[in-house]
């Protein structure tokens, strides 16, 4: 029986987990477990999978996640969205899931498609987090809850304060516990967790860590989620755009030092978005003092 991640949690102060994408052609797909059988070197606690923007990679993900358990007997976290879907779908999805063994998600509202511009629910779809960790729920507590968590703000809030209100409400509905976004001061980690301490939540919050693939490629993240560059961060990495070797020697040196700073600082592990790449997150996890 595929273990929940609530469970690990119960029984382990500092976890690390690294995240996944499905790619988009067969051969990407193909590829996907020789990459995700290298992370097994680092003995993770769990491994989480990824949805596209309004569903798109539906289908791959369940079939992924469920061949991936198969092939390793590891944890998946199954991300999940309320959009593109309506609720009888999402129950079905669910019921499908249950009877997979895939007992971990990750509930999201999820991105819009790029070509949305006025993105409103489907037909007895759901419009927020929380209506999705209810029906999730329903399951008589079959599945292990995750949420997301915004340190900057999620990009859609009109402040700090109502961002945490927000994950108060989906972590009172059933979140278990809190994957951050991505950031670059560890600053804006800390004071996320005693924000949110601050007004009641206690389940664990993970740092999100995303090694940076050089100038361009951070533009292309952080504009895409809503993260900010520290200036400090840019004095490091603008200078070097072009030049792939020292942007990636020293995205692993500054990735290094954040979770290094982060474990010291009190923070109960990390979960790396990995990108589908192997040797970025390999290198750094060999400095971290674990």
């Amino acid at each position: 029986m595929i273990r929940k991640v609530s469970e690990i949690l119960k029984e382990k102060e500092r976890t690390f987990s690294f995240e996944f994408f499905p790619p988009k052609t067969d051969e990407g797909r193909k590829k996907l477990p020789d990459t995700v059988a290298a992370y097994l070197e680092l003995k993770p606690d769990w491994f989480a999978l990824t949805y596209g923007a309004g569903g798109t990679t539906r289908e791959w993900t369940t079939a992924i996640v469920d061949d991936l358990q198969k092939r390793f007997d590891v944890p998946i976290i199954h991300h999940l969205t309320c959009v593109g879907h309506n609720r009888e779908e999402l129950k079905t999805m669910l019921i499908d899931m249950e009877k997979r063994n895939i007992r971990n998600i990750l509930a999201l509202r999820g991105d819009t498609p790029v070509d949305v511009k006025d993105w409103v629910p489907s037909p007895g779809g759901f419009e927020y987090c929380y209506q999705l960790i209810n029906l999730i729920r329903s399951f008589d507590n079959f599945f292990s809850i995750g949420v997301a968590g915004f340190p900057e703000g999620h990009i859609k809030a009109p402040d700090k304060a109502t961002d945490s209100k927000y994950l108060k409400v989906k972590v009172d509905a059933g979140g278990e516990f809190i994957i951050t976004q991505l950031f670059y001061d560890n600053r804006d980690y800390f004071d996320y967790v005693n924000r949110i301490r601050s007004i009641g939540v206690t389940a664990r919050i993970i740092p999100g860590i995303m090694p940076i693939p050089g100038w361009q490629g951070l533009l292309k993240f952080t504009s895409n989620c809503g993260a900010s560059i520290p200036q400090f961060v840019a004095d490091i990495f603008k200078p070097l755009d072009g030049d792939n070797e020292a942007s990636y020697k020293r995205g692993v040196d500054f990735a290094a030092e954040q979770c290094n700073e982060l474990l010291q600082g009190g923070a109960p592990g990390l979960h790396f978005f990995t990108m589908n790449r192997v040797n970025p997150v390999m290198e750094i996890m060999k400095r971290i003092k674990r």
